[in-house]
């Protein structure tokens, strides 16, 4: 059970406005402002190569964390800058070792993100492959029976975003790892987890992809800048990431070099230890309320805002999925005005547009949505009072 008043008074910002942008950039609770001035302060005061010497158990300590909250060994586990650098450095290492060629399939799931999409692009425009679109099921998520109706030896990659940003469904990334195993698939499978750690169980061993991306300033209310990538043995057994460094891998001789150990080559050597810290603190503290327990009250909230929401005439709930997420979406004549009245009211929310999803936008040609995403430490009234703001604004 989630004692929602300790949330609060752990959340500063929680005394100075409604947030309800949390698939954005949530409110950290004071143990990771904490930890990262704590760390900053110690760079300041004796160096920054001396700060990380002493913090270097504790940096450890955050692969730990990540293999505990994705279910994955440490040795998997890659500390980087944001998602989207994870899911490129897992694509890079692909497209470096096992070159796609004409003829070649990408498929991806409707309602992928641009940062996604746009790779593969590229990568179809270079090397003659094609990128398809995976049919939605009557749900609106992807349709894992018609994905093994188009599974075939050209198809060498697999892209799919777990919780995607802008319609409330949650993709079973669980029964598409098994489809693929199923037909014995070679593609590799890449999970976009940006939107779904911190709010939803995440089982990197039970879904079974070769990329697991996630960032560490939304859901699971760490800083910006920071994210992580998880990788399956496969590719630490198969693959050689592009480009590498120092810390990647080692100059042994004037011609050769040995990659580091595990997803350590997946890393770059100059990181922002005070910020991977501070996602560290995010990640004890959200396995300290409890992964099961935070999801149930972000559903509750995000189920009262689409009930009240549904009730607006000039309101249209957009979400679909049999399973839903925290991230509720709606339009309206003027999102961007409504997401601005509201932030003069206190009240965060965001605005989605066609560019960042032109699969899942071109569905139904809209201009924009109003993103309201509530999390564990929000209560009922504030969703009630964003709930009744925007039945003002849109009147």
């Amino acid at each position: 059970m989630i004692n929602v008043e300790a949330l609060r008074a752990s959340t500063p910002g929680c005394a100075h406005v409604t947030h309800l942008n949390n698939a954005g950039c949530a409110l950290p609770p004071a143990i990771v402002t904490d930890t990262m001035v704590s760390h900053l302060r110690l760079e300041e005061a004796i160096g920054g190569y001396e700060a990380y010497s002493q913090a270097r158990d504790r940096v450890a300590g955050v692969y730990a964390s990540v293999g505990a909250l994705v279910n994955a060994p440490i040795e998997r586990v890659a500390l980087v800058e944001s998602a989207t650098v994870a899911w490129d450095r897992g694509l890079q290492a692909i497209a470096f070792s096992d070159p796609l060629e004409p003829g070649d399939r990408m498929l991806v799931s409707g309602s992928e993100y641009a940062s996604n999409v746009l790779p593969l692009l590229q990568l179809a425009r270079r090397t003659g492959a094609s990128v398809e679109v995976i049919p939605d099921g009557d749900d609106g998520s992807v349709d894992v029976e018609a994905l093994g109706d188009m599974l075939d030896e050209r198809v060498r990659i697999v892209s799919v975003n777990h919780a995607p940003s802008q319609n409330g469904l949650v993709n079973d990334v669980v029964a598409i790892g098994d489809m693929l195993r199923m037909h014995g698939s070679p593609a590799w499978y890449l999970v976009d987890a940006c939107q779904s750690v911190g709010q939803l169980p995440v089982d990197m061993g039970r879904i079974g992809c070769d990329v697991l991306s996630a960032t560490g300033r939304k859901f699971l209310r760490g800083p910006r800048a920071t994210g992580f990538l998880v990788v399956s043995q496969r590719m630490l057994d198969d693959l050689e990431p592009f480009p590498l460094d120092l810390h990647a891998a080692t100059w042994t001789t004037l011609d050769d070099y040995d990659l580091a150990e595990g997803a350590a080559r997946f890393e770059s050597w100059e990181k922002a230890y005070a910020a991977l810290l501070g996602m560290g603190a995010a990640i004890d503290y959200a396995l300290a309320c409890g992964i099961e327990s935070l999801a149930e009250r972000i559903s509750l909230l995000a189920r009262r805002a689409r009930t009240g929401l549904a009730e607006i005439p000039g309101v249209v709930v957009r979400d679909r999925g049999s399973v839903q997420s925290g991230i509720v979406t709606i339009r309206v004549d003027d999102p961007a005005g409504v997401v601005a009245g509201l932030r003069g009211r206190g009240i965060n929310t965001s605005l989605s547009t066609p560019d960042y999803s032109r699969i899942d936008f071109g569905r139904d040609q809209a201009p924009g949505l109003v993103r309201i995403s509530p999390h564990a430490y929000n209560t009922e009234a504030e969703v009630d009072r964003a709930v009744a703001a925007i039945a003002e604004l849109v009147r």
